[in-house]
């Protein structure tokens, strides 16, 4: 799925032209002074799949590709009997 980034006010003049790409499949993002502010998207019923929508999320910028962090070491971190719920509570209460 394309993606465009237009600003509120280009946004409201050419909302139509707007409506016909969402139509077609583009998702646009609206921003407000050049930060993203809203998203217009297809409506229901046209889901996308998992891969779909993580590659849109990476077009977007909002999550990085796994693909780079090969040598990041995801085995879960074995905790002692207490839960990491306490753990959490511990860390926020230091700060």
């Amino acid at each position: 799925m394309k993606k465009n980034y237009i600003g509120i006010r280009e946004a409201r003049i050419n909302l139509s032209k707007l409506i016909r790409d969402v139509r077609d499949g583009m998702e646009i993002i609206i921003t407000d002074r050049g930060t993203p502010v809203a998203k217009l998207v297809p409506a229901q019923g046209q889901t996308l799949s998992l891969e779909e929508r993580i590659k849109n999320y990476e077009s977007c910028g909002l999550i990085e590709s796994g693909s780079e962090n090969k040598d990041v070491d995801s085995t879960p971190i074995e905790l002692p009997q207490e839960n990491a719920q306490s753990y959490i509570r511990e860390d926020s209460n230091d700060e």
